[in-house]
């Protein structure tokens, strides 16, 4: 997992991690996010990690009050039992805890919430990454054109069907007997 970013001082009061359970129960390790993780499944097969991950989801997942991001929360809530090693911070870069200056250097971008400014996550996209309106355009054309297609297909397969049951009516039509 990579930890949360520190470096966006605009968001210090968001940051759940620095006090109250999280503080405490991290006892001076990272919080880290569950949008990129990287497994060693033969270390995490020794450990039994699923089957205790499994169990604690089970506890929590019982109580509606428990806790908020299960996906994150579990194993940041898991992490004396079922250790995290750290992902270089550039893996996972997200505008709203980490600093623009580090956006150059990321190898991924999170489109995170972000409680301050409550920017949709297309309106961030839009703006933190150039090529994502001819993505976007590309996507939304592409999905137009499949529409278009699908309505004159189902009109031709309509005029088939059609055209079948004339022939078929003609087909039942008693025959004269001209003899």
């Amino acid at each position: 997992y990579t930890p949360f970013c520190d470096s966006n001082k605009d968001m210090e009061g968001f940051r759940f991690w620095k006090q109250g359970y999280w503080r405490n129960h991290l006892a001076g390790r990272k919080y880290h996010i569950s949008a990129l993780y990287v497994v060693d499944l033969v270390k995490f097969r020794q450990i039994a990690a699923g089957d205790r991950l499994r169990g604690q989801y089970q506890a929590l997942s019982q109580d509606p009050n428990s806790l908020a991001n299960l996906d994150q929360d579990l194993p940041n809530n898991m992490i004396h039992q079922v250790p995290i090693k750290s992902l270089p911070q550039e893996w996972l870069w997200c505008a709203t805890w980490c600093a623009m200056d580090e956006l150059s250097s990321a190898k991924s971008i999170d489109l995170c919430n972000n409680p301050l400014t409550k920017e949709p996550k297309l309106t961030a996209a839009r703006r933190l990454i150039p090529e994502w309106s001819g993505y976007d355009d590309e996507i939304t054309q592409f999905g137009k054109d499949m529409a278009k297609l699908k309505e004159s297909t189902v009109g031709k397969s309509e005029e088939s069907e059609s055209e079948k049951s004339e022939t078929a009516a003609e087909a039942r039509k008693p025959v004269k007997d001209e003899f």
